[in-house]
C-alpha cells in the first residue's frame, strides 16, 4: 500500500508530556517487532484507533516505507492525539444530516439499496454521527451536532455511553460477539 509520507512537525503543536511518552513507547514497540519477527502485519480497520496506529507507524519508520503490510479487519487518548497531530478522520465520525431509520435503539443510515426497509419504515433526515464504525448495516449512529474534532472531544467528555453503543451486533443477545466469532463472522 502507498501512503502519503509522514510530514514531521506539520501541525506546529507540541504534544503534552504524557502523550509524548505514550507515543515514544509505541514507536519503540513497533521497531522492536520489526527487529524480532519475520513477517509482522498491522491490523487496520480505518477507525480512529487504527488511524492513530498507522500514524505512529509512519512516524516510527519515516522516511522509509512501512516495513509491514496492513491487514483490514472489521472490528480518550486517541480522538486528542488525532486532533493534535491533524490525522485525517473518516467523515462518518462528524455530524451531518443523513437519511436514517430507527432500529434496535439506534439510527441506521439508509444510503443505498443494501438496507431493505421493514414494513412501515420511512427514512428521515437527522443530524447524526457515528461513534464507532463496523459492518454496514450493523452500526448505528447517534443524534449529534458534533461537526468538528473539538465538538467530538467535548461530546465524548460529557457522555456516559460506551463508544461501541452503536454496534447492534454487540447487543442483539447475550455473548453475541463471541458467538459470531465462533460462527466465523469475523
Amino acid at each position: 500500500m502507498n501512503f502519503v509520507p509522514f510530514n514531521a512537525g506539520r501541525t506546529g503543536r507540541v504534544l503534552p508530556k504524557h502523550l509524548k511518552s505514550l507515543e515514544s513507547q509505541s514507536i519503540e514497540i513497533m521497531r522492536e517487532v520489526i527487529a524480532e519477527f519475520k513477517r509482522p502485519v498491522m491490523l487496520y480497520s480505518i477507525g480512529k484507533d487504527s488511524s492513530v496506529m498507522l500514524h505512529l507507524a509512519l512516524k516510527a519508520f519515516h522516511p522509509a516505507r512501512l516495513p509491514f503490510p496492513l491487514l483490514h479487519v472489521d472490528t480518550t487518548w486517541n480522538w486528542h492525539y488525532i486532533q493534535l497531530e491533524n490525522i485525517p478522520v473518516v467523515p462518518l465520525y462528524f455530524a451531518k444530516h443523513r437519511p436514517v431509520v430507527a432500529r434496535g435503539g439506534s439510527w441506521i443510515m439508509v444510503d443505498d439499496e443494501r438496507l431493505p426497509l421493514n414494513a412501515g419504515e420511512q427514512p428521515e433526515s437527522r443530524r447524526i454521527r457515528f461513534r464507532t464504525l463496523g459492518c454496514y448495516p450493523l452500526t448505528g449512529a447517534i443524534d449529534s451536532s458534533a461537526a468538528t474534532l473539538e465538538d467530538i472531544m467535548a461530546e465524548m467528555r460529557s457522555t456516559r455511553l460506551s463508544e461501541r453503543q452503536g454496534r447492534l451486533i454487540d447487543s442483539d443477545e447475550p455473548s453475541s460477539m463471541e458467538r459470531k466469532k465462533r460462527e466465523g463472522y469475523f
